[in-house]
This record gives C-alpha cells, sequence and structure tokens, in this order.
C-alpha cells in the first residue's frame, strides 16, 4: 500500500498592516486616471483651441486702437471662457469616480481620504497650469509679428511676466474650484452647475443691479469677491486692489477643498 504525498501550497506573504501606498505613486496613480480619460484631451484641446484663438483676434482688432494698449491684455483676455473649461474639467476629474464606482477602488487602496483630496488637487492643478504655459507661449509667439512695435515689453516684469503667471495661476485655482465642487456634490451635472454658476452667471446677476440705484450697490460690489473678477484683478498690471483680488482667488478654491474634504471625511463612497 502506498502513500500518497499531499503537498501543502505555501502561505501567502503577509502583508503589513502598517503598508501606505506613497504619496509620489498615489499622484502617479491619479495621473494616469486623468490622463487616460478621453474627455480630459477633448477639454484640453477646447482650452488651447481658444486661448489661442482668442488672443489673435485680439491682437488683430487692437491694431484699430488708437490709444495706449497693453498686449499682455489680448493673452490673458481668454480667460474668461477657457475658466469654464478648467472648472468643468476639475469636477470631472471626481465625480467620473463616483459615477463609476471607482472611488471605492481608490479609497480603497488609499483609505487616507486627506491624501487622495490632495494628490487629485495637484495633479488637476499642474495639468491646467501646464497647458495654460504652453498655449500662452504659443499666443504670445503667434501675436508677436501682428503687433508689431506694440509687442510686450520684457524688461518690465510687472507688466508682462507677472500678470502672465498669474493668469496660470488662476486657470489652477478654476480647476480646483470645480475639484472642490465635485467632492462635495458628487455629481458631475450638479457640480459643474455650481461651478459654472460661480464663475460665469453669478458674475452677470451681481452686474444687472448696477442699474438699480444706490441702495443696491452693494450688491454690485459683491462681484470683486468673484473668482473671475479677481482673476481680471490680478492680471491687470498696476492694480490698486492687487491683494484683495490676490486672496480673493485663492480663498474660494481653499474653502471648496475643505468643504469636500469634509464630505469625504464624514460620508461613505
Amino acid at each position: 500500500m502506498t502513500t500518497t504525498a499531499v503537498q501543502t501550497p505555501a502561505p501567502a506573504r503577509a502583508t503589513p498592516s502598517n503598508a501606505r501606498l506613497s504619496f509620489g505613486r498615489l499622484v502617479r496613480s491619479e495621473a494616469i486616471k486623468l490622463l487616460t480619460l478621453r474627455s480630459t484631451w477633448w477639454s484640453l484641446g477646447v482650452t488651447a483651441v481658444l486661448a489661442i484663438g482668442i488672443s489673435l483676434l485680439m491682437a488683430w482688432a487692437s491694431q484699430e486702437f488708437s490709444g495706449d494698449f497693453n498686449p499682455v491684455g489680448a493673452i490673458v483676455a481668454p480667460m474668461q471662457f477657457t475658466m469654464l473649461v478648467a472648472g468643468i474639467l476639475g469636477a470631472m476629474a471626481i465625480t467620473g469616480e463616483y459615477s463609476t464606482g471607482m472611488i471605492r477602488s481608490t479609497l480603497t487602496a488609499e483609505p487616507r481620504r486627506g491624501a487622495v483630496l490632495v494628490a487629485k488637487g495637484v495633479v488637476v492643478a499642474l495639468l491646467l497650469a501646464a497647458t495654460t504655459v504652453v498655449t500662452t507661449i504659443v499666443s504670445v509667439i503667434a501675436s508677436a509679428p501682428i503687433f508689431g512695435d506694440r509687442a510686450i515689453d520684457w524688461s518690465d516684469a510687472e507688466t508682462s511676466v507677472i500678470p502672465l503667471a498669474l493668469g496660470v495661476l488662476a486657470m489652477a485655482t478654476f480647476a480646483l474650484l470645480g475639484l472642490g465642487w465635485g467632492f462635495i456634490i458628487r455629481n458631475g451635472a450638479g457640480a459643474i452647475a455650481a461651478t459654472v454658476g460661480i464663475l460665469f452667471v453669478l458674475p452677470i446677476v451681481l452686474s444687472m443691479f448696477s442699474f438699480a440705484g444706490e441702495s443696491w450697490a452693494w450688491i454690485v460690489d459683491l462681484a470683486q469677491y468673484l473668482p473671475s473678477s479677481a482673476a481680471q484683478t490680478v492680471t491687470s498690471p498696476g492694480s490698486e486692489e492687487f491683494a484683495k483680488g490676490l486672496v480673493t482667488l485663492l480663498a474660494w478654491p481653499a474653502v471648496t477643498l475643505l468643504g469636500g474634504w469634509a464630505v469625504l471625511r464624514s460620508t461613505d463612497a
């Protein structure tokens, strides 16, 4: 009688209970998720077309203007339209995960919810900043022959480099604003509506009260504390309200992201 040997499978390698995904790998995974979405590239493409196209149109239109004209204004002017695309992209960066259920996998891989929010914020902000840098450089180079002798004076940083750099910062904050609303509302349509409402609709509504009397002037003044108005302020060379505009521009995404962090910590995915 023979005895059959039973092979016992080797025990699986135990995973340390304190093993955590490094923040660098977390950022990399968030970048992969965002950059592999077709909607991301469509959004970036629309942003580039609007930014470059409107800048060139304004450069051509400025040839008929006989007064003083700062060519930097033509480069940053498209931001009034591209900010909407940036905000929508930021909102979709997280609401898409909620709609597909991928957010549960994300939080399983990285239970530290605050780290997930920060990593997404870093990726979204850097992506919009890099895109704006590229479109700004292309717009500057393409519009230089149109401006001719009125081209940007790079010797004066306060009227050239600084406003353009602040335009890059503004686009990143618009994307973070949308990301914050995405974490708060967790629904694509709702987050986009909130973002577009603050960036585009609310300024129009407040400006309608300019036709009213002095008793309604305080409503018109509230428009100065909206993200779009703050972006115009910080990108306008020599603005007397620069400090207030910069604080306002940074405060909006900071508050919404804090709200998103609170919702993420207190609710299930």
